[in-house]
This record gives structure tokens, sequence and C-alpha cells, in this order.
């Protein structure tokens, strides 16, 4: 079994951060989040792995997996166009040759590996088996149908009334037999080959397709919020106390809080669930829960709270900085005299006075 991760398209729900990046490698508690669905795919013991990128962000999406080797898995890359989901497999047919393949976006976070997936998929024998989750707003997402049995009967994709409540998270599995599926379907209104029409015709082939419903948390991280979202329950679920950095004897730290390397705390309250990065600086500032900070950021004279602060960044005399996504060398600074709570989403390189 082989994977593809799709790692493309223009991410403009996420502008003006994703001018300068892929939304993939938005970090979520200091790791691009590219990074755990690529975790996941090696802990199922997949390691042939493809990665669909954009001509415009392909370049860093390789400067971070590179070879893989990291994950201990073997990577090719494959620029496309965004023209659907459908389409990338099809750009990526001759690396997948004659083999079954996991499916997953780059821009997705799970709260359980695939290897169950992947398990049922080799023991049962099946052509696809896709990944669904209840939610509450199914007209945004592509809609599955299920038989008693768990078949998958029919997909509609973005219905305007809803016949069900269980849209598809992003994880597929396809046996050889999708590439014949997709050779047979049409593009959309939308002009892009759909992977719901695909999947719909593995059905009409009568081929053997399947479900398994997520029982635990998913987050499409394609909006500011959602990236806030996925980097509270991260550091809430996985980050444990472990400090590398340098304390003085004024600081202190509470709850859950993972100091990298070289950073240094000056006179400053840290209350996790946090993650600082590696020669972060912290001075006569306090650090709120579900906050991450970039490598080699300075925090200076603030109070920062649930926010994404990546690389580079600094943050000088902000009384309340909340709910806020932060690029990369951006500098918010204080001009007035203002006591009021900030909510910020800034792109790489900017400069702020407030």
């Amino acid at each position: 079994m082989k994977a593809l991760i799709l790692s493309g398209g223009k991410g403009t729900r996420l502008r003006p951060l994703t001018f300068t990046t892929a939304k993939q490698l938005i970090p979520v508690a200091n790791k691009p989040i590219l990074g755990y669905v690529i975790d996941q795919i090696s802990h199922a013991g997949v390691k042939d792995t493809g990665i669909i990128i954009a001509p415009e962000t392909g370049e860093h999406v390789k400067d971070y997996v590179k070879d893989g080797s990291a994950w201990r898995v073997n990577v090719t890359y494959m620029p496309q166009e965004p023209l659907g989901l459908a389409h990338a497999v099809k750009t990526a047919k001759n690396f997948l040759g004659n083999e079954s393949f996991v499916m997953c976006l780059g821009d997705n976070l799970l709260g359980e590996g695939i290897n169950k997936l992947v398990d049922k998929f080799n023991r049962e024998k099946l052509d696809a088996l896709i990944l669904l989750k209840e939610v509450e707003n199914p007209g945004s997402f592509g809609v599955a149908i299920l038989d008693k049995e768990g078949n998958v009967v029919k997909l509609i994709e973005k219905p305007k009334e809803p016949p069900s409540n269980l849209a598809l998270v992003g994880v597929y599995i396809f046996s050889l037999r999708v590439h014949e599926a997709i050779e047979r379907i049409r593009p959309s209104w939308r002009n892009e080959l759909e992977i719901t029409d695909a999947i719909q015709e593995l059905i009409n082939m009568g081929c053997n397709v399947k479900s398994e419903i997520l029982n635990s948390w998913w987050l499409d991280t394609g909006k500011k919020d959602d990236i806030l979202t996925a980097n509270s329950i991260v550091l809430d679920e996985y980050i444990k106390n472990e400090i590398y950095g340098t304390l003085d004897n004024r600081s202190k730290v509470t709850g859950r809080a993972r100091i990298d390397r070289d950073a240094v705390i000056v006179n400053s309250i840290i209350r996790g669930p946090v993650a600082i990065g590696k020669s972060a600086h912290i001075e006569n500032s306090f650090i709120g829960p579900y906050t991450s900070i970039g490598d080699n950021t300075k925090i200076v004279d603030s109070s920062i709270e649930h926010c994404v602060i990546l690389n580079n960044a600094q943050v000088k005399g902000i009384e309340r900085l909340e709910d806020s996504l932060i690029g990369k060398d951006v500098r918010v600074s204080k001009n007035h005299n203002n006591h009021k709570a900030l909510r910020l989403m800034i792109g790489d390189y900017s400069e702020i006075e407030v």
C-alpha cells in the first residue's frame, strides 16, 4: 500500500498567511499540520508516500518534508493545479501504479490514527473505505448515505438539504479500481473532478465500498479559528511538562508546558498548556493557556492567551492579545495607551503598531 497526501490548493480562507506559505505548514503546538498527517501514515506502516503540491507553495513543502526520512517514509512530489481531489489521484497515477493507497488531506487533523482503517480495508478486501464523522453542518461537506450494513449507498457533495449528517472527513483508502472510476466521471459545476463522484461511480460499478465512522475529533484547519481550535486540542491532549529552556527565579510555570532548548523566560508567568519554541525569549509577560510560540520569537511586556505565533515574531507592550494567529517575522508593538484586548490575524513579514 502507498499513501497520497494532498498538500496543494491556494488556501484562500487563510490569507494573508497563505500568500507566503502553504496552509498545511501552519503549525499547531509548534508543529506543521502536515507533520501530524505524515506521522499517522508512518505509524500505519505505509512507506511510499506521494505528496501533491501547488506551484505557488510546493517549494515550502519540500523544504519542510525533504526526503521524508524524518518520518521513515520515502517521498515523491507531484505538482498539480487545483482541479479537484479526483484529479489529484489522476495526477499521481504513475506513482500509485497498481497498488492500493490511502489518501489524506494535508490540512486535516484526526484524534486517532489510520491503522484501524488500513486493517479493515485489507481484511475485507474493499475497493474503497471512507472515513465519516457526524457533524452539525453537513451541507458544508460531502455527505454519505449508508445502508444497515454500513455500505455506502450514495454520496452527495455539499447538499442544500442533507439526507444525513455523515460528512466525509478527508481520509480515503482505494484499490486500483478507483482509476477506472475516475476515467468515467466528468468535471462538476466547479470544473473539478470530485472524489465524491469517483466514489459514487465505484458504487455504480458494483465495487465494495464501505465506511468507518470516526468517534474521535476531526479538525479541518481551513480558517483562523480552526487553527486556534486545533492548537488548543493538540496542546490539551499531547503537551507534557518538558522544560529544556532557562527560567529565572522570578518566573513561574503552572500547568503543562513544553519549553524548548535555549528558550529564556525572565520575570514571567507561563500557564499551560503552552508550547514555547527554541531560542524564544519571554520577558515581563504572561503567556496564558492554549498558546503556541514559535522558535526565535520575542515576547516582552505583554499578555497573550489562546494564540498561535509563528517563528521570529516580536510582540512588545501589548496589554492583552487573544484569539490571534500571527505569522512569522511579524512585529506587533504598542504606540498608544490602548487597554482593549486585541484579536489579530497577521500575515508574514508584517509590522503593526497599535
